[in-house]
């Protein structure tokens, strides 16, 4: 096995076929989902797989898959990638996050998102990383702010092109660690 980055607690790596079930047991969860426009079918989550191992294979990074170091469970995902979108913050390289319920709380998102801003300043030379969340999910509102990030801009329709005109969301970025 390849881990791509450790921490203290995680590692964060490639993802592999028997990820699916539990990626999908995740998505399919309702707590975890509750801020994305619905919760994913088994079809849905296999799609949405398929999507993160072909951005690994077209631009060497991606979303990793996140097992926890004591017992190689599967709990959630993190990682990288081009918003591409067009924004008054865009071309930035987003971090983004999802874990299963029964861990949150217990500090791996913060974890596993330092992680990948060190890498993204360190590795990939980023002038700065954001990430974009919807108003209401102030978990990871604190997450952002526990990860250096602070609030930059607000938007009212969902960068992905996700129709939920109701929703808003707050994007988070930070500068180069030591501008900090």
């Amino acid at each position: 096995m390849v881990y791509r980055l450790e921490t203290e607690r995680l590692r964060l790596r490639e993802w592999l076929p028997e990820d699916r079930e539990p990626l999908a047991a995740m998505n399919a969860d309702r707590r975890v989902m509750e801020f994305f426009p619905h919760p994913l079918s088994r079809a849905e989550s296999d799609a949405f797989f398929d999507r993160i191992v072909a951005e690994w294979a077209e631009s060497g990074r991606g979303l990793y898959a996140v097992e926890r170091r004591g017992d190689g469970r599967l709990i959630g995902l993190t990682g990288l990638h081009r918003a591409a979108f067009e924004a008054s913050f865009t071309p930035c390289i987003e971090i983004g996050w999802r874990f299963v319920a029964e861990v949150w709380g217990q500090g791996y998102a913060t974890e596993a998102a330092q992680a990948c801003r060190q890498y993204a300043f360190e590795t990939l030379g980023a002038d700065e990383v954001c990430s974009i969340i919807r108003d209401t999910n102030t978990a990871s509102q604190q997450v952002a702010l526990r990860n250096g990030m602070h609030k930059a801009d607000r938007m009212v329709k969902h960068y992905r092109g996700v129709d939920m005109p109701h929703d808003r969301y707050v994007v988070f970025r930070t500068p180069l660690l030591e501008e900090q």
